[in-house]
């Protein structure tokens, strides 16, 4: 099998994986809402019911209490009246069941209900084909004891809830399928985040190693030669490479970590402080005259600026856009710092070397991107200089930008930090 067939596979499996994480995950969401709901429902229904109930149950009291009242004023058992006659009835008891007085509705009737006082019950009457709620009130008339039977219609009790339960019948599924659709949808995002951080880790790793395995390799091999044939061998020469690719592999190192911290938010973490930027760029500006004598470094345009943050990491930024300038430019390089207003200060760095093409200028601030492989490695570069850059300006609440220098035709790069009188 060849390596893009394994590959391909192993993509294939790992896509699998994520589908299957995120069927699972919607299956898990779905089940605990419509656990949620159905519960939710549930309570709901009986709810409202026992609330509507105890509004009849309170009104029926209410009304049977008021026929008491006149009963125990002594004056006689009166003939009750309902407003409602299809909703609502009022029978007197004796204690032996007799009705003693009844609303026209129920003239003639037997005792609908026979009930302690206090107690309510629901029962049938020939009123209506739904059962009537009846509540019994105790009344004493001389030296005979009474009750008072109130009843009222339920129906509307039984309809509420019929139809609120037909409602989240109906509702249910629908926010069921909208909970899905919205797991599906938060966990496939997370799972692209997830995948797409892994990526990243996988390649940030594999370079690391990549750019760590090289130096160690040279020095092997030069070991190796000194080793086999020592008459040939010259130890400053040896001692020469072996400094350099220490310094190489020293320097990647520096640069792994400060992006370990910027991971773990923790650049800043030192403190911030008042610094002031153009001491940075003039004292980089000339680090580089002294480094490359054929290279002309153009300070002229850089004026004095002061930001808040962490002196070394800003060091860090400054030095590696001279170092990139310097590194791609033919001839010239050109720093520029200035008070840009509204509490923001820019600092530009051009060169007059090739330049960025237009659909990469986002990409090179990604951690290990060079856009000219031979040439990075062999000056040096680890293509971490521009990430750094990114994860420094992001620290200190700033940004940086790639693009074209309007004068030297080169790259352009603009860092725009807040200033220290924000």
């Amino acid at each position: 099998m060849t390596g893009e067939a394994h590959k391909r596979m192993t993509g294939e499996r790992y896509e699998r994986r994520l589908r299957a994480v995120r069927v699972r995950a919607t299956v898990v969401v779905v089940l605990a809402v419509a656990l949620a709901l159905v519960a939710a429902g549930v309570g709901l229904v009986v709810g409202l019911r026992t609330e509507l109930s105890d509004d009849v149950r309170d009104a029926a009291r209410a009304r049977a209490s008021d026929v008491a009242r006149v009963i125990e004023a002594g004056r006689g058992v009166p003939a009750p009246t309902v407003t409602a006659p299809d909703e609502e009835f009022l029978q007197v008891l004796a204690a032996d069941g007799t009705v003693v007085a009844a609303s026209e509705n129920v003239e003639g009737q037997p005792a609908l209900a026979r009930l302690d006082p206090g107690g309510s019950a629901s029962v049938d009457t020939p009123l209506d084909d739904d059962p009537f709620l009846v509540v019994a009130v105790g009344a004493r008339d001389g030296g005979r004891e009474l009750v008072v039977l109130d009843g009222r219609d339920a129906s509307g009790v039984t309809e509420a809830t019929h139809t609120v339960t037909w409602l989240l019948l109906i509702g249910l599924p629908v926010l069921l399928a909208l909970a899905a659709a919205a797991t599906w949808i938060a966990v496939g995002r997370a799972l692209r985040r997830v995948a797409r951080a892994e990526a990243a880790q996988r390649r940030f790793v594999s370079d690391a190693s990549h750019e760590l395995r090289s130096p160690v390799a040279t020095v092997r091999q030069h070991a190796e030669v000194a080793l086999a044939h020592p008459e040939r061998s010259d130890t400053g020469s040896l001692a020469g490479t072996v400094l350099d690719e220490a310094v190489r592999m020293q320097r990647l190192v520096d640069d792994l970590l400060l992006l370990a911290r910027a991971d773990e938010n923790a650049l800043l973490r030192a403190g911030r402080r008042p610094v002031d930027l153009d001491d940075l760029v003039l004292a980089e500006a000339g680090r580089l005259r002294s480094a490359s004598p054929g290279l002309r470094v153009d300070s002229t345009a850089v004026g004095a600026a002061r930001v808040t943050g962490d002196a070394e990491a800003l060091r860090r930024l400054v030095r590696n856009l001279g170092e990139n300038a310097a590194r791609h430019a033919r001839a010239r390089v050109a720093f520029a710092l200035a008070d840009a207003g509204d509490g923001w200060v820019r600092l530009v760095v051009e060169d007059d070397g090739p330049g960025i093409p237009a659909t990469e200028r986002a990409r090179v601030f990604d951690r290990f991107v060079r856009l000219d492989e031979a040439r990075a490695r062999g000056a040096g570069g680890s293509g971490l200089g521009l990430a750094i850059v990114a994860e420094v300006a992001a620290a200190h609440r700033g940004r940086v930008e790639a693009g074209v220098s309007e004068g030297l035709d080169g790259a352009r790069f603009t860092v725009v930090l807040p200033s220290a009188e924000e």
